[in-house]
């Protein structure tokens, strides 16, 4: 069962980078998962790599460069630092619904999502109806994956993390990510992502990661079928501004490895353009 929250924690991570609205204002950005930040005094480069989060076993891959990069740095930073017991306690806590589903939406609402649980899980509503609506759409998400032998590169660079006897901390917590997906969707936005996410299944979008393009990778992610404007501000914006609010301090005390969905690199407000705007040079690391 604890598998099972933390499965979750990473399945609503790759609903937040499912639903972020292309720009195109940025320059173009070369295929590369890992990028080094360099400059404006720091006294050595840290990190900054674009995950997928979820994966099939027989897609996961971690290359060369990435591991020298990894053993380079001092400290792992993640969206969410899975490794902290606090946290998961928080996602158990919060994978339950304030009231049921069958209270919380109509009629219309509770055929569709029945619908989407038959065909993808085979459960029906009332088996995860004590359950949030965030909770149950990360569910159905994690089935739009072809196989059971899933990956979490979260997990998977934890484990390094404790092998090198790294520290690992987070730039946001479970529940500022509960509260904002909830913030940012009415229920009837929510279940139409949910329909166009099981629509759309994960397979291209693994199949750019495995290119490392995260241009492609940006623009099959995202989309308006996805997301208005109050949500793009909301699932985007102001989360990529906090971390880069944060990441430089972080930067400064050490060598730093920022682990955050793929999504979250590329745009014009994207993780890699916000830092080269802040006086820093960010480059790719081709091998």
């Amino acid at each position: 069962m604890k598998n099972l929250f933390k499965s979750l924690a990473v399945a609503i991570a790759i609903i937040f980078c499912a639903t972020i609205q292309a720009q195109d204002k940025s320059p173009k950005l070369e295929n590369s998962l890992l990028w080094e930040v360099s400059g404006k005094g720091l006294s050595k480069p840290s990190y900054l790599y674009g995950t997928i989060h979820m994966i099939c076993g027989a897609d996961y891959f971690l290359s060369e460069k990435t591991k020298k990069a990894f053993e380079a740095s001092d400290k792992l930073v993640l969206e969410v630092n899975l490794s902290d017991p606090n946290e998961i306690t928080d996602m158990q806590q919060l994978a339950m619904g304030k009231e049921p589903l069958d209270k919380k939406l109509t009629a219309l609402q509770l055929s569709t999502l029945e619908e989407i649980l038959k065909k993808s899980t085979g459960m029906n509503v009332q088996q995860v109806n004590k359950y949030s609506l965030s909770s149950v759409m990360s569910l159905i998400f994690m089935k739009t994956y072809p196989c059971t032998d899933l990956k979490v590169y979260e997990f998977e660079f934890i484990e390094l993390a404790k092998k090198r006897n790294f520290e690992v901390a987070g730039l946001e917590t479970i529940k500022s990510q509960f509260e904002t997906l909830d913030d940012a969707y009415t229920n009837d936005e929510m279940i139409s992502m949910l329909v166009e996410s099981v629509k759309d299944g994960s397979t291209p979008l693994v199949d750019d990661y495995k290119t490392e393009n995260i241009e492609a990778l940006y623009k099959r992610t995202t989309g308006d079928k996805f997301m208005n404007e109050k949500t793009r501000i909301a699932m985007l914006d102001k989360r990529n501004s906090n971390w880069v609010n944060q990441i430089p301090e972080l930067m400064k005390k050490q060598s730093i490895f920022i682990a955050v969905g793929a999504a979250h690199l590329a745009g014009e407000q994207g993780v890699i353009n916000l830092l080269r705007m802040a006086g820093y040079k960010v480059k790719p690391v081709m091998k």
